[in-house]
């Protein structure tokens, strides 16, 4: 596997990606203030990607590097690449990119009641990463709950 700043070449791999969740995230695919949320990171080079072995795009960062509260915009993993450290990978090299303590990483990611929940894996991705939940967040643009996590980072 392969982590590296996305390009802008990289846009239909991020809309593949995006239309693998958008049943639990809602639509995506087809609205341009996604297009430009992806394209804005990856001008600002705050957005990655993983490439498999065949170089197939198989996960994607969107990160929010301002200091002290570093955020988690949007990080979604292929079917075919999760549960195999895709997303840690991920995490870890925006970490190491991104991220300068003292601080807090945060994340909006699905509530307990959300039918994502658990079928994402989402939650326990993130606890197994050191976040732990906070306070509920605004729901998503399909009306599910969502809930924070925060990481500190010294």
């Amino acid at each position: 596997m392969i982590i590296r700043l996305a390009q802008e070449r990289d846009l239909p791999g991020f809309l593949a990606l995006a239309a693998q969740v958008e049943h639990w995230f809602g639509p995506m695919v087809e609205e341009p203030g996604f297009h430009d949320a992806v394209r804005e990171h990856i001008r600002r080079s705050t957005a990655l990607i993983a490439l498999s072995a065949q170089s197939d795009l198989i996960g994607g960062l969107l990160f929010d590097a301002k200091a002290p509260v570093f955020h988690v915009d949007w990080l979604v993993v292929g079917e075919s690449g999760r549960g195999t450290g895709v997303g840690r990978a991920l995490m870890d090299e925006a970490s190491r990119r991104f991220v300068r303590g003292p601080g807090t990483i945060e994340v909006i990611t699905f509530g307990a009641d959300h039918p994502g929940a658990v079928a994402s894996g989402a939650r326990v991705f993130y606890e197994r990463l050191g976040f732990t939940p906070a306070e509920a967040a605004e729901p998503g643009p399909e009306g599910g709950s969502r809930q924070i996590y925060r990481r500190p980072v010294s």
